[in-house]
């Protein structure tokens, strides 16, 4: 492994570590932007372009751009200052973690064994699918468009018609 992926790796994790632990949302929800970009690192280091740009465009241009957008527009990026920030049942919550994760690591050292040892070079390309995106599928790429500009829309609307309730 490279040097290039052990920086990734440490990116990806500390922001994900930052995005669990900081108190201020604001900032939880730009750290979960910098685990995604991690992550989308990751994929190109893989040599999976198009994942890696798909985690870009939805996850980093749509998902958290909307989250840090809705803890803006809610004002509600304040700690709530009753109580604290833990469960009273953080211990349980700490015991159910790390048996998944000692289940998950378990799994995971099992199927080394049977990974085959070379992978075969994957034979659709990003091009590929963006002709067949253009080409055979253009019509349901478009329908999808469409039902996604209705919904946006369509929550433009009940957003304004609860505001003007409130006032």
């Amino acid at each position: 492994m490279s040097f290039a992926f052990y920086l990734i790796a440490a990116l990806t994790v500390a922001g994900a570590l930052a995005a669990v632990l900081l108190k201020n949302t604001v900032h939880c929800a730009l750290a979960l932007t910098v685990a995604f970009a991690g992550l989308a690192f990751l994929f190109l280091q893989l040599d999976a372009q198009f994942v890696g740009f798909a985690q870009i465009l939805v996850y980093i241009g749509a998902v958290a751009i909307l989250v840090v957008f809705a803890i803006l527009l809610t004002r509600g990026s304040e700690t709530p200052k009753d109580g604290g920030i833990f469960s009273r049942t953080w211990l349980v919550g700490l015991a159910v973690a790390a048996a998944v994760f000692a289940m998950l690591g378990w799994a995971v050292l099992q199927s080394v064994a049977g990974l085959p040892r070379a992978t075969p070079e994957p034979t659709v390309t990003v091009g590929d699918i963006g002709v067949a995106l253009m080409g055979r599928y253009v019509l349901p790429l478009e329908i999808v468009a469409l039902l996604l500009t209705a919904a946006l829309i369509g929550a433009v609307i009940v957003a304004m018609h609860e505001k003007e309730g409130s006032k």
